[in-house]
């Protein structure tokens, strides 16, 4: 609020909201959703706002005073930190990128956070998968997707019979491989007809999930004896 509030004029506000992004801490990740804590990050890549210039190699001159004309607001918040931010690490900042910018960003891949996406936190016992909102980051602890059918893929990460299967392939343990993002990318997920994505996203947004349980055991043809050894040992 602080931020905006010492921009100049409505089309600085604008431009300078969309630096300060909502962010997600592996904590706040639910199952099938998220609970936001309030919590923001100033999204500053490399060399911004020359970012998309790739001609740009190390710290830039130009890009600073770029900074500096187009988003002051921003700038002269960040400069009251500037002893802080140089000394994050002496053998990149300030020469491979900005003392301003974010020491990692996701450089091949940074548009992605603005996307809907699922994520998960890796490094979690629990294994939950949460339907994020286009626009709001997440944190390094954390794994994502983005794609199509994310309401359908939500629901199938979430149903009992996938969380049984992810507690027989990594079990109960939290760190290391507990959310390793290729246990989850060599799942066998069928491409959903479109019958059944919509019965999922109406019991999605209904919160039925033992209705998305059973409908999930009737895509794998799991028989009711299957179905009750899995209600019995988890």
């Amino acid at each position: 609020d602080e931020i905006l509030a010492n921009c100049k004029d409505d089309a600085e506000r604008i431009k300078t909201d969309e630096l300060i992004r909502p962010i997600l801490r592996g904590r706040d990740i639910k199952r099938y959703s998220y609970e936001f804590a309030d919590l923001y990050l100033l999204f500053i890549p490399w060399h911004f706002p020359l970012h998309y210039d790739t001609s740009i190699v190390g710290a830039s001159e130009k890009a600073e005073k770029e900074f500096k004309k187009q988003y002051p607001a921003v700038y002269n918040h960040l400069l009251n930190y500037k002893e802080q931010l140089s000394n994050r690490n002496k053998a990149e900042t300030g020469i491979r990128y900005e003392w301003y910018a974010l020491q990692r960003w996701g450089a091949n891949y940074w548009e992605d956070f603005y996307k809907q996406k699922i994520a998960w936190n890796r490094i979690a016992s629990v294994k939950q998968f949460a339907l994020i909102d286009e626009g709001i980051f997440i944190q390094d602890s954390m794994h994502f997707f983005t794609g199509n059918h994310l309401h359908y893929l939500t629901a199938i990460l979430n149903s009992k019979l996938f969380s049984w299967l992810l507690n027989l392939i990594v079990g109960e343990a939290a760190g290391g491989n507990a959310g390793n993002s290729d246990n989850i990318r060599n799942l066998k997920i069928p491409y959903p007809n479109v019958k059944l994505e919509k019965e999922i996203i109406k019991h999605l947004n209904d919160k039925n999930y033992k209705k998305i349980d059973n409908l999930i055991f009737k895509l794998y043809q799991f028989t009711d004896f299957e179905i009750s050894e899995i209600d019995r040992t988890f």
